[in-house]
């Protein structure tokens, strides 16, 4: 991507159709900027936390689609040298879309308080997929909330415009970004490889090191505190690659889930189903697989599956250069891990399934879509014959990190995947595992709750269907 040298004293993007520029702070909200400088205010605030998807918005960076994504949660700094579109940009020619006119004829609106919102998501689904079945329309709509209409009329009313032919998108050229931008007391550093990306990290340890923005952006949609310095890894080329061989992939830590997702869903259909619940398609399309990791929480889903599969991370620093680890080996203590001051997460690399090997991941959440784990648990094995003779098992929500539980691990190894081990399997979680209690979950149902994975991984493993909620 080309980057002009000087810096600038404003955030350029495309803007429904035009260019424009606003001299705001980069860690302004994009919602704020939209609403409050753009005066377009269509786009609503709900819970600023990119839960409610009233605040949803088409975004597009480089040659990629238009995507769903949290203004809420978004920052300026997020949309430099991009493609912003917001339901005020939809009409072509004065005339609604398809699908606004759908949801006005089928009566998909009441309070229309979220409306806008749902039609930015819906609009987004539709233009990667113009014949969406309603498994597709569930989970576009898995991140926008409707209190008074109810999804129904919703839904029928995103089929009738999948079936219209959508008019002709006209994808605007974006302007070229900026290296550095200063406004307000706040700069913005976006360097375009990975050696511009660790001199910065180098030089500003203590600046705000921005991916996704999704676990970030919630603190600063409430002004906590500001950021007085930003360094982007969005646009480094070494960290937006995917490079697959027969054996793994490699991930750059600037990978989208909504990327890892469409990579591995065929060989990992149950990381795949995790991958949809922890995060709406708003999030997905913006969360990044190293920010994830990075932000070190102990209830963060992506870690136990990647933990449970024998996943590597490379970092890297300017001093001293790359070196891997297994992610395993990333966490130390409650948020805090193996990184150095001045190192980044430039890549996750994730082995491909192999015969004889099985995996599955399970969450616990009081809500099925888009909630915080309350237990994640993840198992893999390798089978000889009947036995176990590798196994891993992680989780998430049992610790101050995520961990593996190696004393269940060896209570299966070398024995069958039965009820007898797996019961020696489930006592031996107390050798591994203290967790604590919070609003979400005692300690007590926590261990009950993992034991009971375990019992469930048998049940999978032996081809029996067990019913149970919001797992």
């Amino acid at each position: 991507m080309n980057a002009e040298t000087k810096a600038a004293e404003a955030i350029r993007f495309v803007l429904n159709g035009k260019t424009v520029e606003f001299a705001v702070r980069p860690d302004t909200t994009a919602l704020d900027l939209v609403r409050l400088h753009a005066g377009l205010t269509g786009t609503k605030e709900g819970c600023a936390e990119g839960d409610c998807g009233a605040c949803t918005v088409l975004l597009r960076r480089g040659d990629g689609p238009r995507q769903a994504a949290n203004a809420c949660i978004m920052t300026a700094a997020q949309l430099d040298g991009t493609e912003l579109t917001t339901v005020e940009g939809l009409k072509h020619d004065g005339a609604l879309t398809p699908l606004q006119d759908a949801m006005a004829q089928n009566g998909s609106s009441q309070c229309g308080f979220c409306t806008p919102g749902i039609v930015m998501a819906l609009t987004g689904l539709i233009e990667e997929n113009p014949e969406p079945e309603e498994t597709a329309i569930h989970d576009a709509l898995a991140g926008n909330l409707c209190r008074c209409t109810g999804y129904r009329p919703i839904v029928e009313a995103t089929k009738v415009a999948a079936k219209a032919k959508p008019a002709s998108i006209a994808r605007s050229v974006l302007p070229p970004l900026r290296s550095e931008i200063a406004v307000g007391g706040c700069v913005l550093h976006q360097p375009g490889d990975l050696a511009g990306l660790l001199e910065l990290r180098g030089r500003y340890p203590d600046a705000v090191l921005l991916a996704g923005g999704t676990d970030l952006g919630v603190a600063r949609a409430d002004y906590h505190s500001g950021w007085d310095r930003i360094v982007s890894t969005a646009h480094v080329r070494e960290l937006r690659a995917i490079t697959a061989t027969r054996d793994e992939w490699t991930f750059g830590a600037a990978v989208t889930w909504e990327e890892v997702l469409a990579t591995v869903a065929d060989d990992y259909p149950s990381l795949a189903t995790l991958i949809r619940r922890f995060g709406s398609t708003q999030i997905r399309s913006m969360g990044t697989i190293g920010g994830n990791i990075g932000t070190a929480s102990p209830i963060g889903d992506g870690p136990p599956p990647l933990i449970a599969l024998g996943a590597t991370i490379t970092l890297a620093s300017r001093a001293d250069g790359e070196r891997s680890i297994l992610l395993e080996d990333f966490f130390l203590d409650y948020r805090k891990t193996a990184m150095r001051p001045d190192e980044v997460i430039i890549s996750v690399t994730l082995p491909r399934l192999k015969d004889g090997e099985l995996f599955r991941v399970y969450k616990l959440s009081k809500r099925y879509d888009q909630d915080i784990s309350t237990v994640c648990g993840a198992f893999w094995l390798r089978m000889e014959g009947d036995t176990v003779s590798e196994c891993r098992i992680a989780y998430g929500g049992m610790a101050a990190i995520p961990k593996r539980a190696k004393s269940s691990e060896n209570k299966i190894i070398g024995r069958p995947l039965d009820s007898e081990s797996t019961r020696a399997a489930v006592e031996a979680l107390s050798d591994d595992f203290s967790p604590l209690s919070d609003w979400r979950g005692s300690a007590e149902y926590r261990m009950k709750a993992a034991g009971a994975l375990i019992q469930r991984l048998a049940h999978d493993a032996a081809g029996e269907t067990v019913e149970v909620m919001a797992l």
